[in-house]
């Protein structure tokens, strides 16, 4: 048995077989060239020896990696969510994901020039700041898929979420609740911010509601969704859209832990449909991305630029859903609404 500090080699085979590396190499990949009891020997050793084959150094000896390039930010809830989608459908098309992180303190070019040193074969880039010139710049190397963001370039295929629709089926649900005095938390610069704010704005002129529109400034984060609670808290509205699932936790906490009753004081609507909005204790009404039909459209996307086969339009836009949970519900009635009790005799 190797040591497990050390990969098991064919050499390795070999040697405990007691054949040579090019017959080996003929077994492990299972072509012509050995006996039979040579072939069921050299299979009991590499077996015994736990030798798994070097399929990426095969690939890069024959010029391909059948790498796929994804840069995604540690910071989002939904991006994690996103990469399981992605490795279902890289998988079925016959190629593998090497990812590359986005963290605070280390940014999407870093992220992108790293993955640019791993012979990928294409990249798939979730949101980022990155300049028209410089997907540009990329795409001139190596096809790029670029999602939950907007791309007008002819070599950049684009996939996203249809955003502002999601954000009228948001205020949709709401008014449909009786909700008038909606307000929006939107996501400051984020990629499918502007989208979401302006299908909010859009649905309450469209309900009649144009004098409740209320835009308070937030972001990706929990910690913007808790500061724009704070902004709320002098004039509470009976319902609030948030720009995503994590920023409304933050959200959640702040007016909980002011005496707000959620769904009774004031009705939380996320966006994305997370994992963490399905946890029991936050049970968040959210708009929920078609992860399986997105990460499939980007994958499909990518190994048809890498194949020079045509796969339709350039950009993919995915219809959202509405997914009611435990956040929302009807507003209270006004006070003076309530009838008075009646006197006792």
């Amino acid at each position: 048995m190797q040591s497990a500090e050390r990969r098991t080699t064919l050499a390795d085979v070999a040697a405990e077989a007691g054949v040579s590396v090019a017959l080996v190499s003929i077994v492990m990949r299972g072509a012509p060239g050995a006996g039979a009891a040579t072939r069921e020997r050299v299979l009991e050793v590499a077996r015994r020896l736990g030798y798994q084959p070097d399929s990426r150094a095969r690939l890069l000896r024959s010029g391909r990696s059948r790498l796929l390039g994804v840069v995604f930010d540690v910071r989002h809830p939904f991006h994690h969510d996103l990469l399981t989608g992605l490795y279902d459908a890289a998988g079925k098309a016959g190629y593998q994901l090497t990812l590359s992180a986005v963290t605070p303190r280390r940014g999407e070019r870093t992220a992108v020039g790293d993955l640019l040193q791993d012979r990928c074969e294409a990249l798939v880039l979730f949101g980022g700041q990155l300049r028209a010139s410089e997907l540009a710049s990329i795409a001139a190397r190596l096809p790029v898929v670029a999602m939950m963001r907007a791309a007008r370039r002819r070599d950049v295929d684009v996939v996203h979420n249809d955003d502002a629709l999601g954000s009228h089926q948001a205020v949709d649900h709401l008014v449909g609740l009786g909700h008038r005095r909606i307000a929006h938390v939107d996501g400051g610069e984020w990629h499918g911010s502007a989208e979401r704010r302006a299908g909010y704005q859009e649905a309450m002129r469209r309900h009649g509601l144009a004098e409740h529109i209320r835009v308070v400034s937030g972001g990706a984060g929990e910690e913007d969704g808790a500061r724009a609670a704070e902004r709320l808290l002098g004039d509470p509205p009976t319902a609030v859209t948030v720009f995503n699932d994590l920023s409304a936790t933050g959200l959640l906490d702040v007016l909980r832990r002011n005496g707000l009753g959620v769904p009774g004081d004031i009705s939380v609507v996320g966006y994305d449909d997370t994992g963490l909005s399905r946890l029991a204790h936050i049970d968040l009404t959210t708009i929920g991305q078609d992860i399986d039909t997105m990460a499939a459209g980007a994958i499909e996307r990518a190994v048809a630029r890498i194949e020079g086969t045509p796969v339709g339009p350039r950009e993919m836009v995915v219809p959202p859903r509405l997914m009611v949970r435990g956040t929302t519900g009807a507003p209270r009635p006004a006070p003076s609404a309530v009838a008075p009790a009646s006197k006792q005799p």
